[in-house]
């Protein structure tokens, strides 16, 4: 018997197909649609839903890979542990794959949290109170702490009923901005053409990849191997079924926003762009629906990244990459994993510059899908992957890498200095417990 069934864990099988893909939608269809809106716009205009499809593409390109691993492995620690078991001579590559990714949850729950408390505010006379957003950002964060803390099972079943719930409110919210549009894509498309006001197929690209982030939950899903029935049908299930969900659902968030509201306000009003055309279209109501969708959305997307982040600290806590007791479980809830991620995530919503860090977090998640790809590349045979799915992702995800770093390094220069600040200090800490573990 192969040597990765013999060390399975012991299954709690609480979660079935639509609590994985609410897991997933949850990660993914959070902060990251209603914060790349006016960044997309900004720099490409109306072909913004082409550049988030164009993202939802090299996000399916890197989820094969994850896939696959994923039923082979079985391992909650997700892209640590299959880095460290397909390369068990690499110690520090491993530690390094497992702090890269915590990192890059612990930003978005940040994000989510900060977007969550920029919409809850957005009609209040806090709206522009920085302070404000940051305390609200920091309170929502605790509240989902304890829902995690609290029961998987319960989690699960809230977490249900917020992503069902705004997709419901979301799709109404996108298909009553389309039916009060103001224009016509062919015409907006014409206004912006191509090799005009400065897009051209390589700014597209460079937008999909900065988005990327916004798919990133995906991953989530295989960290709850263990608490899943029949993971070789449910993994690739929940995963796919999610990412293309939300694909289709950002495309028509992208669309109707396009449509019905002018690009200088969903660029001025970036944070809450879709609360602040909803108000001049259709009013209170529209303000209303738009804000509980997005509370929903963010709400779901913190709960959800919480639950799979917090797996996976415990499993490279337990082989010594990070402090012991964040391994410690009760109930099988690794409560430390859970607090620990939270306090960071509060942390940097008080420090932290979040625009740099959404793109921090793409180039994070970019890069650890070229690892699982070039991984899966490597024990193809035994995962029965097909290289003509394999290659096409990994030179994918390593163009929109670059794409990423030429962008910053061209237009935002100090961003590149932020983003090797943190990859420095991660690296450190990576390499001095994978010195501790041996």
């Amino acid at each position: 018997m192969s040597n990765h069934k013999l060390i399975h864990r012991k299954r709690n099988k609480v979660l079935g197909i639509p609590e994985l893909i609410a897991i997933a939608l949850g990660g993914m269809v959070g902060g990251g649609i209603f914060t790349i809106l006016g960044i997309s716009v900004s720099m490409v205009g109306a072909y913004t839903p082409f550049a988030i499809a164009l993202g939802g593409l090299l996000a399916l390109l890197a989820a094969y890979s994850y896939v696959k691993l994923g039923i082979y492995y079985k391992d909650e620690g997700a892209s640590y542990s299959f880095y460290k078991r397909t390369f068990p001579n690499f110690p520090f590559a491993a530690s390094l794959v497992g702090w890269w990714v915590i990192f890059g949850y612990i930003s978005t729950i940040a994000l989510y949290a900060y977007t969550f408390s920029s919409y809850a505010l957005s009609a209040s006379d806090f709206a522009n109170n920085e302070w404000a957003r940051k305390s609200v950002a920091a309170l929502v964060i605790l509240t989902f702490t304890l829902i995690n803390v609290w029961s998987v099972k319960g989690m699960g079943k809230i977490e249900d009923i917020m992503v069902y719930s705004k997709l419901v409110i979301l799709v109404v919210i996108s298909f009553v901005l389309i039916n009060n549009s103001q224009t016509t894509l062919p015409v907006l498309l014409t206004s912006h053409h191509l090799s005009g006001n400065g897009i051209n197929i390589f700014s597209i690209f460079i937008v999909a990849s900065v988005t990327f982030v916004a798919y990133e939950g995906f991953q989530l899903v295989i960290n709850a191997v263990n608490e899943m029935d029949k993971p070789d049908k449910s993994i690739p299930k929940a995963i796919y079924t999610a990412i293309l969900l939300c694909i289709l659902i950002y495309i028509v968030i992208s669309l109707g926003a396009i449509l019905a509201i002018p690009f200088d306000d969903i660029i001025e009003n970036k944070e809450y762009a879709l609360a602040a055309g909803a108000e001049k279209i259709l009013g209170h109501w529209g303000t209303d629906l738009v804000i509980l969708g997005a509370l929903l959305a963010t709400s779901s997307a913190i709960s959800g990244t919480l639950f799979g982040a917090s797996r996976q600290v415990s499993v490279i806590a337990t082989d010594h990459y990070l402090p012991s007791f964040l391994s410690h479980k009760i109930n099988s809830i690794p409560i430390f994993a859970i607090i620990g991620i939270a306090l960071l995530a509060i942390f940097l919503v008080f420090i932290g510059n979040l625009e740099l860090i959404l793109e921090f977090g793409s180039i994070t998640f970019l890069f650890v899908s070229i690892l699982m790809t070039y991984a899966n590349y490597k024990v193809r045979n035994l995962t029965g992957s097909s290289l003509a799915i394999i290659l096409p992702a990994f030179f994918g995800l390593v163009a929109g890498t670059l794409a990423i770093l030429y962008y910053e390094f061209t237009y935002q220069p100090q961003q590149i200095l932020f983003t090797t600040g943190i990859y420095g200090c991660l690296t450190l800490g990576a390499w001095l417990y994978s010195k501790k573990s041996i």
